[in-house]
């Protein structure tokens, strides 16, 4: 069984969730997690000016995603950091690219679930998931979110992200935080429940 990571991240800290989303996914047995980038469309310039390209380098390993690849997958989870509450303009030129895919129903009754990361406490971790699932939607996934059966949602001794709808975190206005032990265990969580749901699907 095959679940396919899919990200976006510009200063590492997506894709530090998405190893601990595929991390969580290989506690499953059968599962196997396959990590993927969507493709950068910003200049090489743009990314120089932005601090970016020595954070990229972290994740530069990790193959780019095809179209493809969604429909070979029994679950597919997004991980986008978040651009004015909403997923980034990288992930979104990626899923405007599989109309194909929804004109066959290519990815009808597959499991979708989606992480994120924001600079703020308030940055917009639940609308950037919750409006990331209406593409979801369209195309006929099960979504699949973060439970509180995860108990470090319920902690208030830190801040710290995780919302109902999917695994996120905090970045810091300058990129300054990393991923809390908390927000990691809760993306391990998430791989580990919707790899367990997905093969209950597959069954």
């Amino acid at each position: 069984m095959k679940v396919l990571i899919v990200y976006y991240s510009t200063y590492g800290h997506v894709h530090q969730m998405a190893e601990a989303i595929a991390e969580g996914v290989r506690q499953v047995d059968g599962a196997q997690a396959v990590l993927r980038r969507v493709p950068e469309t910003l200049p090489q310039d743009v990314l120089e000016n932005m601090g970016a390209i020595e954070a990229q380098k972290a994740s530069a390993h990790v193959p780019i995603c095809t179209v493809d690849e969604l429909a070979d997958a029994d679950a597919v989870i997004f991980g986008t950091p978040t651009r004015f509450g909403n997923m980034c303009g990288q992930m979104r030129q990626f899923l405007d690219a599989t109309g194909q895919l929804w004109a066959q129903g290519a990815l009808v009754g597959k499991v979708g679930s989606v992480f994120t990361s924001t600079g703020t406490q308030h940055g917009g971790q639940e609308s950037t998931i919750l409006s990331f699932h209406i593409s979801l939607l369209h195309h006929g996934f099960v979504i699949v979110g973060l439970p509180y059966a995860f108990q470090g949602q319920m902690r208030n001794d830190e801040i710290s992200g995780g919302t109902p709808y999917g695994a996120s975190t905090i970045a810091g206005t300058s990129g300054e935080r990393l991923p809390s032990e908390n927000e990691l265990d809760g993306a391990r969580f998430q791989g580990k429940h919707v790899a367990t749901i997905a093969a209950k699907l597959k069954g």
